[in-house]
């Protein structure tokens, strides 16, 4: 048995550098092409393996594996400076460790307090003895910078007013150790959830979403994300701006009349109309009312007539969108020599205002003449004449008006 585990592993061998020869991997390793990372912070490479069949032989997941980081050139040859990290060593130029497990093929690898110069693409080579490789197609590019990478804020669907939405603002987590904070300023008020996410390529990112009501007023607002990232002692801070679009019925709908003034039959009139929507309004329509009847009698934003005896009475107009409609205020045009029609509003006022005229007058009147008509209590008719003919007391005087005012009213 020995002697065929021998000629199998010849076999592996002599097999892995023809193979070399014309290209082949000896094994593939799966990372992200590209990280972000903050100065002073750290940054998890997120990174598994896979050895071909031909090497089945010459890989043993079993004996110990080591991971090895080489910087700029996947070749060691005349460079043995680019090995930066080495798993099997205590001391290496790069304070890091591989988090993975890598007899289950987890090279997952964190390295601590990057600086600029770690800016560079980095390759993964394994060594099992007698099994030692390096992945020359396969590349991280670390970018290390002193500012965060601004995060990026999505919306799920339509923002329409009246209707609750959802904001999606999210950053990159390269040190899932020291997740960036999130947080949102928006026109209204708002309530939102965060979470850490873990993307396609195995990197980590912070998501925060945030659900509100909009209103029309809140068109064309600003929304903000900002990114608060923890850095030793210190924080970094990155924000994404962006425009509220929101979609509403029109508002503020009004229309007006040119010349303003009483018109004589023949005369020019321009009727326009004006609305704010989101969209714009997409269809103006204009009515009539006269002699109580409304009456539809034109369309298009503005509205020209040369003035006929029928054309006096008041008018509105009306903007629709995809979103509904809104009304105008009504005005009045007045024809010089004719009758003008009155809103017969104005009618049903006036009536009930004369109407709480004289029922306040006859309460007052019938309080006054029942006032007037009560004769003083403790007087008869002999006091009564004695009174009239020999005092000239006040109350004397008093009781001769009642008296005369009675008659009067008899």
């Amino acid at each position: 048995m020995a002697c065929s585990e021998n000629m199998f592993f010849l076999i592996g061998l002599f097999m892995s550098g023809v193979l070399a020869c014309f290209g082949q991997r000896d094994f593939i390793a799966t990372m992200p092409d590209r990280l972000d990372v903050l100065t002073g912070s750290c940054v998890q490479i997120p990174c598994s393996f896979d050895i071909p069949d031909i090497h089945y032989y010459t890989f043993n997941s079993t004996i110990l594996t080591s991971g090895v980081w080489i910087k700029g050139n996947p070749y060691l040859g005349g460079r043995p400076d680019s090995v930066i990290f080495n798993s099997s060593e205590t001391v290496n130029r790069y304070q890091g460790k591989i988090t993975g497990n890598m007899s289950q093929k987890n090279c997952t690898t964190v390295f601590f307090n990057v600086t600029t110069s770690y800016s560079d693409k980095y390759y993964l080579r394994i060594e099992s003895r007698p099994f030692r490789a390096t992945d020359p197609e396969k590349s991280v590019y670390i970018d290390v910078s002193d500012l965060p990478s601004s995060p990026i804020i999505t919306v799920s669907g339509e923002v329409k007013e009246g209707t609750p939405v959802s904001l999606n603002c999210s950053a990159v987590a390269p040190c899932p150790e020291h997740p960036p904070e999130l947080t949102w300023t928006l026109p209204t008020q708002f309530k939102t959830e965060n979470q850490q996410q873990e993307n396609s390529d195995q990197t980590k990112s912070v998501l925060s979403t945030v659900t509100f009501t909009p209103s029309y007023l809140h068109h064309e607002k600003n929304i903000t994300c900002t990114a608060v990232y923890p850095v030793g002692t210190s924080n970094k801070t990155a924000e994404h701006n962006m425009m509220l679009n929101v979609s509403f019925s029109p508002k503020d709908t009004s229309a007006s009349i040119s010349p303003a003034d009483p018109v004589s039959v023949g005369s020019c009139v321009n009727l326009t109309c004006s609305s704010t929507a989101n969209p714009p309004v997409t269809n103006f329509t204009w009515f009539q009312i006269s002699e109580g009847k409304t009456t539809q009698v034109a369309s298009g934003q503005s509205y020209t007539l040369n003035v006929t005896a029928g054309d006096g009475g008041l008018y509105y107009c009306e903007g629709r969108n995809s979103h509904g409609c809104g009304k105008s205020n009504e005005v009045q045009l007045a024809i010089k020599g004719h009758e003008e029609p009155v809103n017969p509003k104005v009618f049903e006022i006036v009536g009930k205002t004369l109407g709480l005229i004289f029922l306040f007058s006859l309460i007052v009147f019938s309080a006054w003449r029942r006032r007037t008509s009560r004769l003083p209590s403790g007087f008869d008719m002999t006091d009564r004449s004695q009174g009239l003919v020999g005092m000239n007391s006040p109350v004397g005087t008093v009781c001769s008006n009642q008296a005369t005012v009675g008659r009067g009213n008899q």
